[in-house]
């Protein structure tokens, strides 16, 4: 059996291979899709790749899953506290990696199949996508429209919310001030729907999830559970 290490950079990996206790410099290799799969038709089924998690690391070990007996993902972190050296290069990356997977010291990490990695992407796609009203963005121009007028009394609900709204529809602001409010406001409801959209398909995806229903099980029994403690 070999174990081949793979230091990855965003368009090569440094190479190093050990066999029966010994250790050797494999070479660079592009990664690009035909270069990967160049070098899957020369592994062997009984072989081991090694490689840290980093950004296109999924895409590799997709690629390179058939051919081997498998791929182990490190944790970057974990291998650079325990292997801490003062000379650093890419050939001795790899072969750190290399030596701490036969030594059974290797820090793995788990990578998602792609169903989950899809639903990760959407769901950080939901959480960057904020409201401009959301009150942990910088000041908009909804805020500044907030206090025109130093009579008026001020409201604190959002101007996605409907008294929110009302509240700045009513505000005797000034003709290009008005203009500036009306048109992020259309902005906030477009981006509102769309965010419902996704929320809603989202919600749709979880419950058909096996392992969201038993969360969402648990969660009712917690619940139910914590309501009778309470009235006793």
């Amino acid at each position: 059996m070999r174990i081949i290490a793979l230091d990855v950079h965003r368009s090569f990996a440094q190479m190093a291979i050990l066999e029966k206790g010994k250790i050797r410099d494999a070479g660079r290799i592009d990664l690009e899709r035909s270069r990967l799969l160049q070098f899957a038709m020369k592994l062997k089924p009984d072989d081991e790749i090694v490689i840290e998690a980093t950004g296109n690391t999924s895409a590799i070990v997709r690629l390179l899953s058939p051919f081997v007996g498998r791929v182990v993902i490190a944790n970057p972190i974990l291998v650079r506290a325990i292997a801490w050296a003062k000379v650093k290069t890419d050939k001795i990356d790899a072969a750190v990696l290399a030596k701490l997977h036969a030594s059974g010291f290797l820090p793995e990490v788990w990578m998602p199949d792609e169903e989950t990695e899809t639903r990760r992407r959407v769901v950080a796609e939901r959480n960057a996508a904020r409201l401009p009203d959301d009150p942990s963005q910088k000041p908009n121009p909804f805020r500044s429209a907030r206090q025109p007028d130093p009579d008026t009394r001020p409201t604190r609900a959002p101007c996605s919310q409907k008294r929110g709204r009302a509240w700045l529809e009513a505000q005797p602001l000034a003709e290009d001030q008005r203009r500036v409010v009306l048109r992020h406001a259309g902005e906030l409801d477009r981006l509102g729907g769309e965010l419902a959209q996704v929320d809603k398909s989202l919600a749709q995806t979880a419950l058909q999830e096996p392992r969201v229903k038993r969360l969402m099980r648990r969660w009712c029994a917690d619940m139910k559970s914590n309501a009778f403690r309470s009235s006793t």
